[in-house]
């Protein structure tokens, strides 16, 4: 058409990137592994590849002479003939494709067949060694650096990703956070990821207060931190119909959703729009510069979302045959409960108008009788579903805190120790509602379908009447639901931002009274409490309303079953006592209804606890399946090798470590030096795995440790950080936590090799002297020596000491250095200080600077050399 023929002529000699990458993706895909990234393999073809027209023969049959290989570009007319990315072996079936498709010229792209050869070859290697990057065209709106491309794995699928035609994953929003939480909502429940609904409108509410709407880079930052693979392209508008699903693009103020890409056209989600679908021109007319887009994949380290209502399923199970009783007996209680309204409606129109005195006292002894047994069997139901309940409930504890002590350490890097103490409360709001509300509601639903059938028997106007309000009250609560779940939420956020700030204050009490903050610290909290308190009284306010039209439209009904069924008595329809009966029948009914309001805004605080509580669960542990799968590490010899190791805390920081490479041999006694900030504490928290480094790898006596089983790696490794942490006990238990079997004897030992003996002796109770809460009751440097016999007593072969020693005076730290030197002779020991003459014997001193190594010898070669190490010790020397 001729509105296309500017991109039509465009297209007869340009070729985007991603097409490229998409052919290349699906020929290495016949192997999923492959030795070398897709982005190296694109780099190298790009030049050699180019366009050519299906309808000029001469350039056809002149490539295929020339030994290349043809592939479709975009798809003919008639699907039987091929279809994108097919290879076109010869000029008969080439000579069989229409010459274009709506407009657009039926494009080949040939490539030489000896490159081709190689890159078959490449994939069925046997290693993959990095993620698989496809570059923004140039003059993108986007770069590289713009995008966090995390984590560095191999995408699991990233090309021809198919749409999806059910769209129950529909997330409506108004205004530009919440269209983009409903974005990511919906990317999350098409992609089955754990959802941080506030993690993420924290972030871009941060980004409003600075003034500042959201960008497609900061939601590639978001989408990093969920797990995702994230590359930024900028493709032309027509490519829109040959996009992976889903994909995020910019529309309007905010964002939407790509979630299918086909020959029909594009179909976004957008929050604010719904479904909206546009064709080839469409797409001219929406992006006529072009479609920036986040290219979303899931990696083998992305999270999968487990935690949900089936959670708590093998729990319950285990206990099903407790629960199967609770329910027996319910049903029982249920019965008699039935009884009463019967037997009343006998006494008043048997008894009491035919004047049976016998007969009256027969049913009251029944009546009497029916409440006890009521009354028996509830207390029964009550003592075995409680004792089933906590017995669930101490389960299901156990499970998240031991889940949550083995999540990596980057994890609780992020979050406060108040707000995860809030995360970890809403398993009991959780379990309380599945072991009581949702049993109760159960049943509640069972027997109204009982009762309901009785009150037709009575009368069928009436049940009429007293369901009535059924419809209204559910709409009601329906209409009310999102509200009151987006306060709750707030109050929730409120709530954890006011703990974790109480948390610290209470653990740094020292710091707040030194510097005299105690007014300032209490009006923080006061502030935050005083959000938390108006958050909660906009929630209390809302559900009021909901139970007080409730209540209301409950007493209508009531008011209206009595005025109709008076009636019915007048005429002789109904007798008195049916009408008392049903009356008493229809409030077993309408009294569920009326707690349908309450109920329903416990759901609803429900589905925040469960988004709350899913950062924990959903959150794969340091080791998993696989890594427990994996060799043991066998006792070690104590040789490390760092390989060229890079590190950064998290994506699109400045790293951290720059290639570093160490050969340390087996017994040697490492001093790490260096200015603050240099990477010396980083680096050693590599060792033991608590961070994985972005590039390179560590080596224990030949073994990878990113290849052997966690656990059996930490076992051999001791570590003393700078702030150790004493818990509650005396000093024996401390020193012997990790070895609670050791003998008095090995625990002495252990304090004297950490210079700790003479002043635990000098203690009012020796070694059963309690050291408080977190050590409160003994000085810094004391701390730092029952932590370095704690660890001593476990006897590594490898030993860091973290600046373990940073509080000690001069001579007890030369001390301490010169009893590990002669102590642990066979053990490699990295020991860490800003004490330059503290190391002075060690085998080895290595020098950092700004994140890498700069220098290492020993002692009198560093001072020969003249470099950074003596700069330092002479500066300290002289100070």
């Amino acid at each position: 058409m001729q509105g296309d023929a500017a991109v039509a002529a465009s297209c007869r000699h340009h070729l985007w990137e991603a097409e490229l990458a998409a052919l290349l993706q699906s020929l290495l895909n016949q192997s999923p592994k492959q030795s070398r990234p897709l982005s190296s393999w694109l780099r190298e073809l790009l030049p050699l590849a180019h366009i050519l027209e299906a309808s000029d023969r001469a350039a056809v049959q002149s490539a295929l002479s020339a030994q290349k290989r043809l592939f479709l570009s975009s798809s003919p007319e008639n699907p039987d003939l091929a279809a994108s990315g097919d290879e076109l072996r010869d000029a008969d079936a080439i000579a069989a494709l229409p010459a274009d498709r709506h407009g657009w010229p039926l494009r080949l792209i040939a490539l030489p067949a000896t490159a081709l050869q190689d890159l078959e070859a490449d994939a069925a290697a046997d290693d993959v060694l990095e993620a698989e990057v496809v570059s923004p065209s140039p003059g993108s709106a986007l770069s590289r650096s713009d995008i966090p491309q995390a984590p560095l794995r191999p995408p699991v699928s990233r090309f021809n990703q198919p749409g999806t035609d059910n769209r129950d994953f529909f997330v409506a929003g108004e205004g530009v956070v919440e269209e983009t939480l409903a974005c990511f909502q919906m990317l999350t429940k098409l992609m089955k990821l754990p959802f941080r609904r506030d993690a993420i409108e924290r972030v871009l509410r941060d980004q409003l207060r600075r003034g500042q709407t959201p960008t497609l880079r900061l939601c590639g930052q978001i989408a990093a931190g969920l797990g995702l693979h994230v590359s930024g392209a900028k493709v032309a508008a027509r490519m829109g119909l040959r996009l992976q699903t889903p994909t995020l693009v910019p529309w309007g103020d905010a964002f939407a959703l790509a979630v299918r890409s086909d020959q029909r056209g594009l179909v976004l989600a957008s929050p604010s729009q719904g479904f909206v679908e546009l064709d080839a021109e469409q797409l001219d007319t929406a992006f006529p510069e072009g479609i920036d887009l986040l290219l979303l994949d899931r990696t083998s380290t992305t999270p999968e979302q487990t935690f949900g209502p089936s959670w708590f399923w093998p729990a319950l199970k285990r206990y099903r045959g407790v629960l199967i009783q609770v329910l027996t007996a319910s049903f029982v209680v249920q019965l008699f409960t039935l009884a009463n309204p019967l037997l009343i409606q006998v006494i008043i129109d048997k008894v009491i108008s035919q004047r049976s005195l016998d007969t009256l006292q027969v049913l009251g002894f029944a009546l009497v009788a029916v409440t006890l047994l009521e009354g028996v069997l509830g207390s029964l139901k009550t003592y075995l579903f409680s004792e089933t309940t906590n017995r669930i409930d101490q389960r299901l504890g156990a499970e998240v805190i031991d889940h949550l002590l083995r999540l990596p350490l980057g994890y609780f890097d992020r979050r406060p120790v108040g707000e995860l103490g809030s995360r970890i409360s809403e398993l009991e709001k959780i379990r309380n509602f599945l072991t009581g509300q949702a049993l109760t509601t159960v049943l509640d639903a069972a027997f109204s379908l009982i009762y309901i059938v009785v009150m037709l028997i009575y009368s069928w106007l009436l049940t009429l009447i007293a369901l009535a309000v059924l419809p209204i009250q559910v709409g009601l609560t329906l209409l009310g639901a999102p509200l009151f779940r987006r306060q709750y939420r707030k109050a929730a956020e409120a709530n954890a931002s006011t703990q974790s700030h109480l948390v610290e204050v209470l653990t740094g009490i020292q710091t707040v009274k030194s510097q005299n903050v105690e007014m300032i610290s209490r009006w923080t909290w006061q502030e935050r409490y005083g959000k938390y308190i108006s958050r909660s009284f906009e929630k209390t306010i809302t559900g009021t309303a909901l139970s007080q039209t409730s209540q209301v439209l409950q007493k209508i009904s009531q008011l209206l079953v009595l005025w109709v069924g008076a009636t019915l008595v007048l005429s002789g329809d109904l007798t008195l006592g049916q009408l008392i009966a049903f009356r008493i029948i229809s409030g077993y009914v309408t009294q569920p209804l009326l707690r349908l309001s309450s109920i329903w805004q416990t759901i609803q605080e429900l589905r925040v606890s469960f988004e709350r509580l899913a950062d924990v669960i959903d959150t794969p542990q340091e080791s998993d399946d696989q890594d427990k799968a994996k060799v043991p590490l066998p006792p070690i010899e104590g040789a490390v090798s760092f390989d060229n190791l890079s590190f950064g805390f998290s994506p699109g920081t400045p790293p951290v470590l720059h290639d570093v490479s160490l050969q340390i041999k087996a017994g040697t006694f490492v001093g790490i030096v260096g200015q603050s900030g240099s990477g010396k504490s980083t680096l050693m928290k590599l060792l033991p795995r608590l961070y994985s480094p972005d590039q390179g790898r560590i080596l224990i006596d030949g073994y990878d440790i990113d290849k052997v089983e966690l656990y059996s790696l930490r076992r051999q490794i001791g570590i003393v950080p700078q702030d150790p942490l004493l818990f509650s006990g005396n000093v024996n238990e401390n020193i012997a936590l990790t070895q609670p079997d050791a003998s008095s004897e090995e625990i002495v030992l252990a304090a004297k090799v950490a210079c700790a003996h003479d002043f635990i002796m000098e203690l009012p109770a020796g070694y059963s002297t309690p050291v408080g809460e977190r050590g409160a009751s003994l000085s810094g440097g004391q701390r730092q020596r029952i932590a370095i016999a704690r660890t001593l007593l476990a006897n590594p072969k490898l030993l860091v000491m973290d600046e373990a020693t940073s509080a000690l005076d001069y001579e007890t730290e030369r001390k301490v250095c010169d009893n590990l030197i002669q102590a642990l002779h066979d053990c490699t020991v990295f020991f860490i200080t800003h004490r330059l003459s503290t190391v002075r014997r060690a085998d080895l001193i290595v020098v950092m600077h700004q994140g890498a190594v700069v220098e290492q010898g020993t002692h009198d070669e560093l001072m020969d050399r003249r470099g950074r190490y003596y700069a330092l010790y002479r500066q300290q020397e002289a100070s």
